[in-house]
């Protein structure tokens, strides 16, 4: 998208954008329309889609990615449009982007670089914006031979804003130099956020994630009346928010929001929302938000679970919630999800309609980590006494001679902070792990 000035008035082009979907044996068309995740990708980020190009190939092209024949179309639908952009719903190389621009004439992204460009628009924080840039750069840097001339031909626009906007025009030497400085900036960033993180250590910490656009920051203000800000784009949501949620029957936990996934997440923008994930991976529990109404439900829950197992929270306890069950356009959509999940819940944030259901799911996951104990210490040990009122059930306490006998239920994680030599705990029933 670029601003067009004439006299008194600023106007905003819209850029003019041909699609292309390529299809391998390795990466198949998910969906009847293999174009509808791109369309709203590239809606998102301000293209005016004039026409769209498909094609099934058993390898890339190694010079242009499609074959000539397709080319040749390509080139034709761009004239005929007038386009200003090509969009490859693929990962393209630098010599496949030079190559596809000599022939069409016009700037040509793949989806990678498409991503980046919305997170570039929608990063408010500082943190976020270091993030983005950082991968942006990462991005572009194999590219840099070619953004001379691509830079002298093509106006700025989709995939040219943000940070790295002006990054782009700098020699290698001095991009190295800033990735380096970026890198150096966020593993400060990611230090302190752990640090204040795990200063919530004793507090429960829930976090939400899952694939962009299946509710969760509406979900958010659901349960927290947080105020999150929503809107039916893909990641509306970039940086992580946290607010306290009321359970009844349990009090209080906080609910952390985070930046939705996609399939094909560009790598580099992974590593550098570490950060921004820290929430999640932190969290006692994860909610996983699926839009149970998506025809692709199945293959986003995969999508959104490999990139948890790249965060390291492959293993980490969680929940499924399928959203939009007020939208899901059959009801034997909602029965299959539930017959492959079937400790699924099935909500729908904007209705409210199962959040009761969802919250008694969320204390029992959460109750499965606390163990019963016996723990004997000193009658004078006040500090083990008040620390087990403040954060245990206690059901029985006792006293002889000068040992106090407190039989408890309390959270698994908590125990290292009554460990002590002159204090002994006891696990009951058989739970100790």
């Amino acid at each position: 998208m670029t601003l067009d000035t004439t006299r008194d008035e600023l106007t905003v082009h819209l850029e003019r954008t041909i699609l292309v979907s390529v299809a391998l044996p390795e990466r198949p068309w998910i969906t009847a329309d293999p174009l509808e995740e791109l369309r709203g990708l590239a809606t998102t980020a301000g293209a005016l889609i004039v026409g769209s190009l498909t094609q099934k190939r058993e390898a890339i092209n190694p010079g242009t990615y499609i074959g000539k024949g397709k080319l040749q179309e390509l080139q034709e639908l761009v004239h005929a449009n007038d386009a200003d952009v090509v969009i490859f719903d693929n990962d393209l190389s630098p010599a496949q982007v030079r190559n596809l621009e000599k022939a069409t004439s016009v700037k040509v992204l793949d989806r990678s670089e498409l991503i980046l460009d919305i997170f570039a628009t929608r990063a408010r924080t500082i943190e976020a914006r270091l993030q983005v840039e950082l991968a942006q750069l990462e991005y572009a840097l194999p590219r840099l031979r070619q953004m001379w001339s691509h830079l002298s031909r093509i106006k700025a626009g989709i995939g040219m804003r943000g940070p790295g906007e002006t990054q782009l025009e700098e020699d290698r030497r001095l991009v190295d130099l800033r990735i380096r400085d970026l890198k150096n900036r966020l593993l400060e960033v990611q230090a302190r956020k752990e640090r204040e993180v795990r200063s919530r250590g004793e507090e429960y910490t829930v976090s939400l994630v899952g694939y962009t656009n299946a509710g969760k920051s509406t979900l958010m203000n659901r349960l927290t009346r947080a105020g999150v800000y929503v809107e039916d784009k893909l990641f509306s949501t970039l940086d992580t928010r946290t607010r306290q949620w009321h359970l009844k029957d349990w009090g209080r936990i906080l609910l952390s929001d985070t930046v939705g996934f996609i399939r094909d997440l560009p790598h580099h923008l992974v590593a550098s929302f570490k950060a921004t994930l820290e929430e999640a991976r932190q969290a006692r529990l994860l909610l996983h938000v699926v839009d149970a109404s998506s025809p692709v439900a199945e293959e986003q829950i995969k999508s959104v679970e490999k990139v948890l197992e790249e965060l390291g929270c492959g293993t980490k306890p969680s929940l499924l919630v399928l959203n939009k069950k007020d939208q899901v356009p059959d009801l034997s959509y909602l029965q299959v999800l539930q017959k492959h999940h079937p400790r699924a819940v099935a909500i729908s944030a904007a209705t409210g309609d199962g959040i009761e259901e969802l919250g008694a799911a969320v204390i029992e996951a959460l109750s499965s980590d606390f163990v019963r104990a016996e723990v004997i210490a000193e009658a004078s040990n006040g500090k083990v006494q008040a620390y087990l009122s403040a954060h245990a059930d206690i059901y029985r306490q006792q006293f002889e001679d000068n040992r106090v006998i407190i039989q408890c239920s309390l959270p698994r994680h908590l125990l290292h902070h009554i460990q002590a030599p002159d204090v002994q705990v006891r696990f009951l029933d058989n739970n100790e792990r």
